[in-house]
């Protein structure tokens, strides 16, 4: 089985081949843009493994929730793709893969979604499975609804941009890992037992998952969520 991912819903941008259970990556934080790297890794990525892209059977891609534009290069990538090749298609959690890529067990995963919010959920993390245990949210810090569970790792930027919010919710946390993004790798290890199991879609079903429908804010929404004026 050889699947090909993406994962750009953060800075952190990845892509990474899985054949017959070994992984390859390439990865880089690149906090604007960087869309014209995620072709030439792939390349990069199938020429190291000796395979041509008409060889793959299937395309993960990390969708979201996370930035808007990362997800919908992504998605936008996978799609153009399968849909070329006629090979299905997998969407992964940003968030479950985010999880998986930390390490830890028990994970309350948070990324900074901007706008003064950040998307949320928690898991538990068994080999290269992550079953949820809080549903994703995007809310304000302030209000995040923490994990029940105690001995767990808080992962994601989420803590580094509002660590001083989010303080008071994670009291039970073993400790903080905010330099943990999700990446493409991980968004493999959760998609090839899926892509096993007959879990996939057409390109025509893949979307990106947003949990936030709204961009952008008005000027009295921002100053009611502490942004600027």
């Amino acid at each position: 089985m050889r699947l090909l991912a993406f994962e750009t819903a953060t800075r952190r941008l990845s892509v990474a081949l899985w054949q017959d259970g070994e992984l390859i990556e390439r990865a880089a934080e690149i906090p604007n843009g960087g869309s014209e790297h995620i072709l030439p890794w792939a390349h990069e990525l199938l020429a190291e493994a000796g395979l041509a892209l008409n060889q793959i059977d299937g395309i993960a891609f990390g969708a979201g929730p996370g930035g808007f534009t990362g997800l919908r290069l992504a998605c936008g990538i996978a799609q153009g793709l399968a849909y070329g090749l006629d090979l299905p298609v997998i969407p992964v959690s940003t968030l479950e893969a985010l999880a998986l890529a930390s390490g830890e067990r028990d994970v309350w995963a948070c990324l900074d979604a901007r706008m003064n919010e950040v998307y949320g959920a928690a898991y538990r993390v068994e080999g290269d499975s992550a079953r949820q245990l809080m549903a994703p949210v995007c809310i304000p810090p302030a209000v995040a609804p923490a994990p029940t569970f105690a001995g767990g790792w808080g992962v994601g930027d989420g803590f580094a941009a509002y660590g001083s919010l989010l303080h008071a919710r994670k009291s039970d946390l073993i400790g903080v890992r905010s330099d943990v993004f999700p990446t493409a790798a991980a968004v493999l290890r959760l998609a090839a037992p899926a892509f096993a199991t007959g879990v996939a879609v057409s390109a025509a079903l893949a979307q990106p998952i947003y949990v936030r429908d709204k961009v952008a804010l008005t000027t009295v929404e921002r100053i009611a969520r502490g942004g600027a004026r």
